[in-house]
């Protein structure tokens, strides 16, 4: 009985990061200004001869969303795939 409460706390636990991604990606679709601006921010970057998808940038997404880099980096894609497709 032990172990398979040990297992459905790590099952449990092993979601929590796909839970939170998909919240991250509805604040966006709830906050169109938010991913507007984080173009800008894409736009930005790449005038300056640095790539959004460049470390740098998701740098900047992941500090200004206090998300880890694999996070950033999903919410980055995210946002230029659906918002801003002219980045790429």
């Amino acid at each position: 009985m032990k172990s398979f409460l040990f297992l459905l706390f790590l099952f449990s636990n092993s979601l929590y990061p796909v839970f939170s991604q998909s919240n991250l990606l509805e604040s966006v679709k709830k906050n169109p200004n938010e991913a507007r601006n984080l173009c800008n921010k894409f736009r930005e970057f790449n005038s300056k001869g640095i790539s959004a998808s460049s470390n740098k940038a998701i740098d900047y997404v992941s500090k200004k969303n206090k998300l880890t880099p694999v996070s950033a980096e999903f919410f980055s894609i995210y946002v230029m795939a659906y918002h801003c497709p002219d980045i790429f």
